[in-house]
């Protein structure tokens, strides 16, 4: 009879041992299924640019020149996406076969950083005119606002037109730009080059 009261004591400590030792998983998977990791997609919410809120920074920024940008900034969306940064500037340049154009403007990125950047660069094939113009330039997959310095060469073939507006694009790697122009003499023709985005302005368009 002891015998048979002890085992009974110590199945009755094993059972409470059990007992509290398993509290402290079911807490733990009762607090995981409340509190899930987070989704890919809220994770990049807020950090690129609406189509709404490019439009709205777009309209104001061109004003009077907008007829169309609704059409254009939804075939850019369409082709890309949401981009996580755009910059406001103005540029002049002129072609007869080969060309350059000088710029500078505002990067803004979604992320609240602004900076100073100026480009130049030239470009050769079917392209003759003259042009002073607003650009508004949406920016793809810029990991920091140092990248934008750097080399951009044209993607061949990706100009277009669109009411007063002119489109292109230019790529890098993942970085992929895309500048929107309206103002006198939009250059027409195909050409092939490339523009080099500095922290200061350079005359030397190479």
């Amino acid at each position: 009879m002891p015998q048979l009261k002890t085992f009974a004591v110590l199945g009755m400590l094993s059972l409470g041992t059990l007992g509290l030792t398993a509290l402290p998983s079911a807490a733990k998977a009762q607090e995981t299924q409340h509190d899930p990791a987070p989704s890919a997609e809220s994770r990049n919410e807020g950090e690129t640019f609406t189509e709404d809120e490019v439009y709205q920074a777009a309209s104001a920024f061109f004003g009077d020149a907008a007829q169309g940008l609704a059409e254009v900034i939804r075939n850019v969306f369409a082709e890309y996406g949401e981009p996580n940064a755009y910059i406001a500037g103005q540029e002049g340049g002129g072609a007869i076969t080969v060309g350059l154009r000088y710029g500078s403007g505002e990067l803004v990125m979604k992320n609240g950083t602004r900076q100073d950047v100026y480009w130049q660069g030239p470009s050769i094939g079917w392209d003759v005119g003259g042009n002073a113009s607003k650009v508004f330039t949406l920016v793809y997959n810029l990991p920091n606002g140092d990248t934008i310095y750097q080399r951009f060469p044209g993607v061949e073939g990706s100009g277009y037109f669109i009411g007063g507006l002119g489109v292109n694009y230019q790529q890098r790697g993942d970085i992929v730009l895309a500048p929107i122009r309206a103002g006198v003499g939009l250059r027409l023709g195909a050409n092939v080059g490339y523009l080099n985005y500095s922290r200061e302005r350079r005359w030397f368009p190479l």
